[in-house]
């Protein structure tokens, strides 16, 4: 695990850690740029699964369905603390939307309902496939959530820093990096296809929802061009 935060130059600063976060089965490029591996990016969001994802609930699950194999219902009303008919409600929402498939060949028994994420990473859209105007209302909803969400996070991990940084709390729980580098279009987008990449291999590490000793990382991956 990466210790030290990075400071623009690129070097380490010993002065602090802040050791990182990590997520799915389906990976999400915010946008597509010609060149990226299709593996890696896969299908479009369409409408349903754009207007799916604006529900916290929703995305949870998915997270949830995204870090391992498959998931029974009755395992994630307890693991997300909610009912299990309020469960079976939005794990249909996300199964009309085609972003999950029942998978009985893991039940227990013919009342057992067993969940997989549907195989393959999505993405937003780009220039070459650009949304529909209603799937851009229904993107302003998501995304609005999704930063929410990301502020959420880190003022979390910050929260949590200095008891790390002061030896109150000896778990490497998360980590930040922060820095700069020049590259262009070309190097760039090879960066980042290989850290979609890198990222996709370590997801299938722990598949097993029985898997001992094993966290659940919550990760985003964030470049900025200077001229964004």
């Amino acid at each position: 695990m990466a210790k030290g935060v990075r400071d623009k130059s690129g070097r380490d600063d010993k002065t602090g850690t802040l050791p990182a976060g990590g997520e799915p089965r389906a990976n999400t490029p915010v946008g597509e740029r010609p060149g990226h591996d299709a593996a890696l990016l896969g299908r479009t969001m369409t409408s349903p699964m754009l207007k799916a994802m604006t529900h916290p609930l929703r995305r949870r699950i998915m997270s949830v369905l995204a870090g391992q194999d498959y998931a029974r219902a009755a395992d994630l009303a307890e693991q997300l603390g909610v009912p299990a008919n309020k469960l079976s409600y939005h794990l249909r929402i996300l199964a009309d939307a085609d972003m999950i498939h029942e998978a009985p060949e893991f039940a227990r028994d013919k009342r057992d309902r067993v969940w997989q994420s549907v195989e393959g990473s999505l993405q937003i859209g780009s220039p070459e496939e650009p949304l529909t105007d209603e799937d851009e209302l229904a993107l302003g909803a998501y995304l609005s959530q999704m930063e929410l969400e990301q502020h959420n996070a880190l003022s979390r991990m910050l929260a949590w820093a200095p008891n790390y940084a002061t030896g109150r709390d000896g778990n490497a729980k998360a980590e930040l990096a922060v820095g700069t580098v020049r590259l262009t279009p070309d190097e760039a987008l090879e960066l980042f296809t290989s850290v979609v990449r890198l990222v996709k291999d370590a997801g299938k590490k722990h598949r097993d929802p029985g898997d001992r000793d094993v966290h659940t990382w919550e990760y985003t991956f964030m470049a900025l061009r200077e001229d964004l």
